[in-house]
């Protein structure tokens, strides 16, 4: 049997109704305890609750939803005169226009916190991912291919082009991803690699069908550092083949 997937606007739908079913939920024991019992103050405070869990579990739009509902929930039930939408003084007006307000800055926060959250957990998975393609190569032109490629793909870059300056070598390696991709125009990003002798290459981003960070993204410095550390070891990798080359013909 064919398992029926919820386009989007029908899962925003459905997480808007579950937000105001929160709210309703929310109502019930607030409802039964009375407004001379717990106060306005309280209620308020109360309410907070089901905006934000349903602000951190369903999204901004839904939490949105919840604080508006709340907010008339607040003036229908608690808010003199009750049982209508109707506000019959200044301080209700003062306590309902301050429950909006908080409502709506608690959605906010909690959105940039997810979004925050969200785009490190991404960064330290591309982190993760370079560096195991980059993990155990012994030649920087290994270490150049690997860089291309998985940049390449990362961003689902129209082009990357890696070009360094081999240690001990007068002549560039320049390798690109897609190697028979050619790009007339300039580079959207430019990544300079900085190792201790100097800068000895840097990398080129054409940008495609994907996104790209900014070019001072902290997403952007660390994959060059990636390189670096990637291109320091294969140097030390090459620099004791040749070492162990020549130890033997001269034991030879």
């Amino acid at each position: 049997m064919a398992k029926t997937k919820l386009s989007f606007p029908s899962v925003m739908l459905v997480s808007c109704l579950s937000a105001l079913l929160t709210v309703a939920l929310t109502s019930i024991p607030l409802l039964l305890i009375g407004r001379a019992t717990l106060g306005e103050a309280v209620i308020a405070l109360v309410y907070l609750v089901p905006v934000s869990w349903s602000a951190a579990r369903w999204g901004q739009i839904p939490g949105v939803c919840a604080a508006i509902a709340a907010a008339l929930t607040f003036d229908f039930f608690f808010i003199p005169p009750f049982l209508t939408f109707n506000v019959g003084s200044l301080e209700g007006w003062l306590v309902l226009a301050i429950f909006l307000a908080v409502a709506i800055l608690v959605v906010g926060r909690i959105q940039v916190g997810l979004t925050k959250a969200h785009l490190s957990e991404r960064d330290a998975l591309f982190m993760y991912e370079l560096s195991n393609a980059l993990a155990g190569l012994r030649t920087q032109e290994a270490v150049v291919h690997a860089l291309a490629r998985h940049l390449q793909q990362t961003f689902n870059a129209a082009l990357v082009e890696v070009c360094i300056q081999p240690e001990g070598s007068s002549q560039s390696m320049v390798v690109k991803a897609p190697p028979d991709h050619e790009e007339e125009n300039k580079p959207d990003r430019i990544l300079p690699i900085l190792a201790s002798p100097g800068l000895i290459g840097e990398i080129r981003i054409w940008r495609g069908n994907g996104w790209l960070p900014e070019e001072d993204s902290r997403l952007l410095q660390n994959f060059a550092t990636q390189a670096i550390l990637a291109l320091e070891r294969a140097r030390l990798a090459e620099a004791e083949a040749r070492s162990g080359i020549v130890m033997n013909s001269v034991m030879g």
